[in-house]
């Protein structure tokens, strides 16, 4: 990320520097928002180790090679950083990141959040023909990038699966990604989907990427799914059909999003990609909007 604002900080500098003077002057205000960034960056202070989430009902275990942000500050920088509407952060319970990447210089990060939406059942998972599932789902896209243009929104246009679904049976956990098409962006959006099914409902994580990362996404899954899991007495052997509630869907229904249909079309697909970056280019854009403004606001005045 802090690549893609520098690329675009001199392209900018060579486009407006037409003199010496000018380009002295570009280049002093490059380094400064350069330091900026890095004091953005150092601002936030990440964990590793075990992490209490979610009212006690999971303790991720982050170990060597990732890192976790809290709560508080991943709504931060979901908002302001990342350029997301304050509604998208509002159920965040943190961020996992590569040990050596920062908000704003990531290959990819994995959003966390609990869904309470009561114990899925999974025995369905066999029976599901995901080829099936995707011409369904590009059908509803399309029907939901109508609404999106209606409301002065962008289109989104589901591409296919990036990696098709897989539930592991055992771990009770499923996982898949999907390759996106933001309209107007430079390139195709990667959105890689874990969820880890307990007694009363199901642990999110999603990860935001460019495609190009999807194989160190990829590599990156089998220690994710590690860190992921339920505390005692919120475990998915331990539903108790006589006072535990049931979801309405199935492990399905969790690929194909019909957990948010009821809500209507357009609110799913807002659901489905509220953390995607339009792009790295609008990440960007995002971010250097904060950090231009911080510096406007800490500039004493005359």
């Amino acid at each position: 990320m802090r690549l893609s604002l520098l690329c675009g900080l001199l392209l900018s500098c060579a486009a407006h520097a037409q003199t010496p003077e000018a380009t002295d002057s570009s280049s002093l205000e490059m380094a400064a928002m350069l330091a900026e960034m890095d004091s953005v960056e150092n601002s936030y202070t990440y964990a590793t180790g075990t992490i209490p989430i979610g009212d006690g009902v999971a303790t991720p275990n982050i170990p060597d090679g990732f890192k976790f942000l809290d709560a508080a500050q991943c709504r931060q920088v979901i908002v302001e950083l990342w350029g997301n509407p304050p509604g998208a952060a509002e159920d965040v319970l943190g961020m996992i990141l590569p040990a050596d990447a920062g908000v704003l210089d990531n290959p990819y990060a994995f959003i966390v959040e609990y869904d309470p939406m009561g114990y899925v059942s999974d025995k369905d998972a066999d029976d599901i023909n995901y080829d099936e599932m995707l011409q369904e789902m590009k059908s509803d896209n399309a029907a939901a990038n109508e609404m999106r243009l209606e409301q002065g929104y962008e289109s989104l246009t589901l591409i296919g699966w990036a990696a098709p679904p897989y539930y592991d049976k055992d771990r009770k956990v499923l996982h898949w990604a999907k390759e996106l098409y933001p309209e107007g962006a430079d390139g195709n959006t990667l959105n890689y989907n874990v969820r880890v099914l307990g007694r009363k409902g199901v642990l999110v994580l999603n990860a935001v990427a460019g495609m190009e990362y999807l194989e160190e996404v990829k590599a990156g899954i089998p220690s994710v799914l590690e860190m992921a899991s339920f505390n005692p007495g919120h475990t998915y052997a331990e539903f108790d059909s006589k006072v535990d509630e049931v979801a309405a869907w199935t492990v399905g229904g969790l690929v194909a999003g019909k957990v948010l249909a009821k809500a209507g079309i357009f609110a799913l697909l807002l659901k489905n990609i509220k953390l995607i970056l339009i792009g790295l280019a609008a990440a960007g854009a995002a971010a250097w909007k904060f950090i231009s403004g911080r510096r406007k606001n800490d500039t004493p005045s005359a």
